[in-house]
């Protein structure tokens, strides 16, 4: 096999679920797999708790950024991964789209870091099997 496999990870605002799955994947897997992250409509920033929860997993999100969905990254994947029911990707010939509604426990009325850890945590189970999938397994 000649090219790494590749993943798109999609939020609306690319500032928080999309970047922890793109943070975590890039993490567990080095440079085995092509990450990218976007958004539908991307936001101004990163959520600091979003940032400061991989922080805690020793994972430095410090170079990223929001940013809306590129040809280019369309060109490297074939798997792009929504986050979230709001986030609504357009088919694309050739790229299979998962949507992953990740946990919200801010239903349940949890808030702060609190929610963020729960919402990393559930997103990097998710993270840890799309990894297994798409490169048979991860140094276990």
């Amino acid at each position: 096999m000649t090219s790494k496999p590749g993943v798109l990870f999609v939020c609306v605002k690319n500032g928080g679920k999309s970047q922890m799955a793109g943070g975590l994947m890039r993490h567990l897997t080095k440079d085995a797999v092509t990450v990218y992250t976007a958004g539908t409509k991307p936001g101004s920033s990163l959520n600091s708790q979003s940032v400061e929860s991989l922080v805690e997993l020793g994972i430095d999100m410090g170079a990223e950024h929001t940013k809306p969905i590129t040809p280019d990254m369309l060109g490297d994947v074939s798997l792009i991964v929504t986050l979230g029911s709001e986030a609504v990707v357009d088919p694309v010939p050739g790229i299979e789209i998962r949507n992953w509604d990740t946990d919200e426990p801010s239903e349940r009325g949890i808030e702060g870091m609190e929610r963020m850890r729960l919402v990393r945590d559930d997103i990097s189970i998710r993270v840890s099997l799309l990894a297994q999938e798409m490169l048979g397994s991860v140094g276990s």
